[in-house]
């Protein structure tokens, strides 16, 4: 395998990922630097919509690497993330060499069906295989049962696949591989100890801030300070689902576009679907306007 010649220093990394609209702090970018000079995944873990498959992407577009994402959900199994073979294809060339050749060996039709002509790669076999700089992303690793998790294990310890069919396929390069998990289960302590951690919270009120201005041109620091400072009290709250980074962005957009430049509790009031996706939620919030609004 062989490396690239690696980030320069935390700094850089910071100052890559700002340039695509990521804003990252120290932690974060020692994170991807470590992870990209040592060779060894990172476990980003934290509440849904902090900002977790987003880095990743980042990092992706930061880097102008390739970005390989597998969408973890239960039930995935090895055929989905690693690799299948083309069974239709296979039966149509079957077809043909038996028309054409009625008495071919099955040893000779064999070596014809398996091999690279038949194979479907799936996304972690296409990372191995990857002569370009990839980012690999394997996106709510949680989700998946425990059997698939010690697949996905067995291929990060190496990088390399096993096909009986073809041999063992070993990567080229150690892609950047970035792991997310909203922690709906505890993951195993192998797959821990194979990789960086690092967990994403919600901003604070004032690097949410910075967010807002960042990605959302034309809006005011006043407008986006409110806009922080209410998304904030929101979280405090018990809600079913607190709001995400992406949701504060959109209701900042919102509320450019409709004009707004002081935010009143008519605004939040009419806005309210943007940030809350439970009308219970909703609900709850809107007994709480005249204290969000202060």
């Amino acid at each position: 395998m062989e490396d690239g010649p690696g980030l320069g220093s935390t700094d850089e990394v910071a100052a890559m990922l700002k340039r695509v609209g990521y804003l990252s702090d120290a932690v974060i970018a020692g994170a991807v630097f470590l992870g990209e000079r040592l060779g060894k995944p990172v476990l980003v873990e934290g509440p849904a919509g902090t900002g977790k498959t987003e880095l990743a992407k980042s990092v992706a577009a930061a880097t102008g690497h390739r970005l390989i994402r597998l969408q973890c959900y239960e039930g995935l199994d090895e055929s989905k993330a690693l690799y299948e073979w083309d069974y239709r294809k296979q039966l149509l060339r079957m077809q043909s060499q038996r028309d054409g050749q009625a008495k071919a060996e099955w040893r000779e039709l064999e070596g014809d069906l398996f091999s690279e002509e038949f194979l479907l790669t799936r996304p972690l076999l296409e990372a191995i295989r990857a002569t370009d700089p990839v980012v690999l992303l394997i996106d709510e690793v949680d989700r998946l049962d425990v059997e698939t998790e010690a697949l996905l294990l067995e291929v990060l310890s190496d990088y390399q696949v096993s096909i009986p069919e073809l041999g063992t396929m070993t990567a080229h390069q150690v892609p950047l591989v970035f792991l997310t998990s909203n922690g709906s289960r505890e993951l195993s302590e192998a797959l821990k100890r194979r990789c960086l951690f690092l967990h994403l919270d919600y901003p604070t009120v004032e690097r949410e801030r910075e967010i807002v201005l960042s990605r959302v041109p034309g809006i005011s620091e006043q407008l986006a300070t409110q806009i922080s400072r209410i998304v904030h009290s929101l979280r405090s709250l018990d809600l079913k689902k607190h709001p995400s980074v992406s949701e504060t962005i959109d209701w900042a957009r919102t509320l450019l576009l409709i004009g707004v430049e002081d935010i009143e509790e008519s605004h939040l009031r009419e806005t309210l679907h943007v940030l809350l996706k439970y009308q219970n939620d909703i609900r709850r919030a809107t007994t709480s306007l005249t204290e969000l609004t202060r």
